[in-house]
């Protein structure tokens, strides 16, 4: 694990920073919502220490709102089983009108970006010996890995440029991968009055047989990993609503905080490029970024995470020299020479179980590439011996690799498509010679 601050579990309600109205509206919804439940589940549905909820049941119950009994009662009516009164219920539906949050207690602001500077990205160890492990899976030009070190270790945005096919996405999680340790996620957030939620399990990954004794408002998760794609529009950028709800969702920018936000396919979004810069330039600069609220409070926010663009278009088309002087690693991933791509094609077979015939491989190549001039592609050699995989579990018959089978594979995959583009120029091209098989 990182040396990452562990948020202490806090043993009054003064030290959760909450408001007791607040917590005990809070702890009454939890006892309707799930009736009967015991005194111990509630205080992990609240993800506050027992003690705290015990206080809270017993001004609930002298409110006569709540009543508890049905159990033992041993360890202060941690087995107690809770229920709303009448009156009870009648406060439920008074609260629901103005607050229908149920969730997990949520974290304060302030606390929130007091812990967020313990586990800041640019705080995070990156060795020259995590980034060949983490990239040796990948056959790359060695000016490419020996450039992604630094900019990984800075902490500064990160763009990825090149022909699609060559291993940007790829590229991408192996950068996840150098940023794995533990840091704290906030169940949910509350700002200004307004509650946020901010964990997301599609994004955030608990570290399992997690033991450590810390604050339950918060998950102890791997540095979060948050992909976006052609799907990305402006307003998903800002406090998200949920339908009849008074709480909001955070936008994909808070949820990557200590960890990575990879954009993949930038220009292809929805929403209009440059749209999406303009939006962007103050916090990738100033690593902070303001949220309104339905309300229409604005709130100050870190804006710390590896933010990585991906794109297979030119960058000078989608920013202009003011934004592309605040992305200081601007990374080119172009085709693989031929050497590479026989490497890549020979990993592929060992991947698949499938015999590496070096002679059939350069019948490939002359054929299928130099010839037609087709420009070599690094994921070309995954999905030509995937298709044969393919025929495989079709037919029950895994055919060894020769020149009539690579043909088959290559009618199926290039098939009629128009080439748009230059051939390898690489200068072993030229002394390339057909081997026979």
């Amino acid at each position: 694990m990182d040396d990452t601050r562990v948020p202490a579990v806090p043993k009054s309600i003064e030290e959760t920073g909450l408001d007791e109205a607040f917590l005990l509206d809070l702890a009454l919804k939890h006892v309707y919502f799930g009736s009967g439940l015991q005194a111990i589940d509630l205080a992990r549905r609240m993800a506050v220490d027992f003690h705290i909820l015990s206080g809270l049941l017993e001004s609930l119950k002298r409110d006569q709102l709540v009543t508890g009994g049905g159990g033992s009662g041993a360890l202060g009516g941690v087995w107690f089983r809770w229920s709303v009164t009448r009156d009870g219920r009648d406060k439920v539906a008074e609260i629901m009108l103005r607050d229908n949050y149920r969730g997990p207690a949520p974290v304060p602001f302030d606390q929130y970006t007091a812990q967020l500077e313990h586990q800041r990205i640019d705080q995070h160890e990156v060795t020259p010996a995590m980034v060949e492990y983490a990239f040796s899976r990948l056959v790359l030009d060695p000016k490419v890995v020996t450039a992604i070190g630094p900019a990984i270790r800075s902490g500064r945005p990160i763009f990825l440029y090149g022909p699609s096919g060559n291993g940007k996405t790829s590229m991408a999680e192996c950068i996840a991968e150098t940023m794995r340790g533990g840091v704290f996620v906030p169940r949910a957030l509350m700002a200004e009055g307004e509650i946020v939620v901010v964990y997301d399990e599609v994004h955030h990954q608990p570290i399992g047989g997690d033991e450590l004794e810390h604050d339950r408002r918060w998950v102890h998760c791997e540095r979060p990993k948050v992909l976006v794609g052609g799907e990305l529009t402006m307003d998903m950028l800002d406090l998200t609503s949920v339908t009849q709800a008074t709480f909001s969702k955070a936008p994909f920018q808070v949820k990557a905080n200590s960890g990575v936000l990879f954009v993949d396919d930038f220009g292809r979004q929805r929403a209009d490029a440059h749209d999406l810069l303009n939006r962007w330039i103050v916090p990738l600069e100033s690593r902070f970024d303001y949220l309104t609220f339905p309300s229409g409070q604005k709130v100050r926010v870190p804006f710390d995470c590896l933010v990585v663009f991906s794109t297979n278009l030119d960058p000078r088309q989608l920013a202009d020299d003011a934004f592309l002087r605040r992305i200081r690693y601007k990374i080119r991933l172009g085709p693989p020479t031929p050497s590479m791509y026989r490497e890549i094609f020979q990993r592929q077979c060992r991947e698949l179980g499938i015999g590496y015939d070096a002679g059939v491989v350069e019948y490939l190549l002359q054929k299928h590439y130099f010839a037609p001039a087709r420009p070599l592609k690094a994921c070309e050699p995954r999905d030509l011996l995937q298709q044969m995989a393919d025929v495989h579990r079709f037919s029950g018959d895994m055919p060894g690799l020769s020149p009539v089978v690579i043909d088959r594979l290559a009618e199926l995959y290039f098939g009629g498509l128009e080439l748009d583009s230059p051939g390898p120029t690489d200068a072993e091209v030229t002394h390339a010679r057909p081997r026979t098989p």
